[in-house]
């Protein structure tokens, strides 16, 4: 049996269940509140005076700052956090309106942060909306290292209409799931990656098909904000997914209903290193998004407008599977 991302330290099992408990906690405070919307989708929506929606969402960067740092370039994972934010927003069919950062850190390195910042920048460009504030933290206690240490997160808000709201509730039996590539293993998965390249190559060794390990794990998490809101103007859409942790397990989260993945585009060079290192095909579905970043589920009618909402912003798309009567997601018959 292959090495797992439980064998690696993360149990997904246990981890849902820890968020379980605390939203269940967390969702006493609704009450007396406009809440449309809480835990268990991409974003929580409060209703704004006027009716119209308030979308909110927190995400960081997970260890792949880790990378940044063994590599000691800072100036991609500003894109990364903002990529995990804007792309998890558009879920419910929110545009963007304002971003947030914060960065811990052991030290006082203004050189990175200026970096981190210019990575934020060109992420917020991609992603069109403006970063109004942020926190830096020095806290050097909360780092056992010697050497410099951060981490990295922000929060996104957007606004969407009651109208143009999307959760997946009309997803229905013959929809086509079309999927949007990935740039890489985007920011999910990295624990795993991590345990299993490192422990056999050095984050600077070339290997052939994927170029230097340290640079193909640091390559940006793409954005697909803009796209998305394209097809929302023009398309009739009844899901939107953010394939991040949990890969396309994230897909149950907009309805119960049966994903059926047969098709799948090229798998980045990395994943399929790391299949070769020791982590068996169930797993990887589990665990990496295999070359799928997004995916817009809809009448079979929609599929090629769009694929070509994607492909005017340089993102190939395809079809990638169809909604079942059979519940569950399952990818070329693995069930997740």
């Amino acid at each position: 049996m292959g090495i797992t991302y439980k064998d690696a330290g993360v149990d997904v099992d246990a981890i849902q269940k820890s968020e379980g408990s605390v939203g269940r906690l967390l969702g006493a405070t609704h009450q007396g509140h406009r809440v449309v919307h809480g835990f268990g989708h991409y974003a929580g929506l409060v209703e704004l005076p006027g009716g119209t929606l308030l979308g909110t969402h927190t995400d960081g960067v997970g260890t792949k700052v880790l990378i940044a740092t063994l590599m000691d370039r800072y100036d991609t994972v500003g894109i990364d956090c903002m990529a995990m934010n804007g792309n998890d927003i558009v879920c419910v069919g929110a545009t963007p309106t304002s971003f947030v950062d914060y960065i811990a850190a052991n030290r006082n390195e203004s050189e990175i942060f200026a970096q981190i910042a210019h990575g934020l920048a060109a992420g917020a460009l991609k992603a069109a909306v403006p970063i109004v504030g942020g926190e830096t933290a020095i806290m050097p206690d909360m780092f056992d290292n010697d050497d410099f240490a951060f981490d990295l997160a922000g929060t996104i808000t957007g606004v969407v209409s009651k109208e143009s709201l999307i959760l997946g509730d009309q997803i229905q039996v013959g929809d086509i799931i079309v999927g949007a590539a990935s740039s890489g293993l985007h920011s999910n998965g990295y624990t795993l990656a991590r345990k299993v390249l490192l422990s056999k190559y050095s984050i600077h060794d070339n290997v052939g098909g994927v170029g230097r390990i340290g640079d193909a794990l640091l390559e940006p998490t793409r954005i697909y904000v803009r796209p998305v809101l394209d097809m929302l103007k023009s398309c009739e859409i009844h899901g939107l997914a953010h394939i991040t942790g949990g890969s396309f397990a994230k897909l149950s989260r907009l309805k119960n209903a049966g994903y059926e993945i047969d098709a799948l585009p090229p798998t980045p060079p990395i994943m399929d290193l790391i299949s070769q290192e020791g982590v068996e095909q169930d797993e990887m579905y589990r665990t990496f998004n295999m070359g799928v970043g997004f995916c817009a589920i809809a009448p079979h009618t929609q599929a090629d407008p769009i694929i070509d909402a994607f492909k005017r912003y340089k993102i190939d798309a395809m079809p990638i599977g169809r909604i079942t009567e059979k519940t569950g997601v399952r990818v070329k018959s693995i069930t997740l």
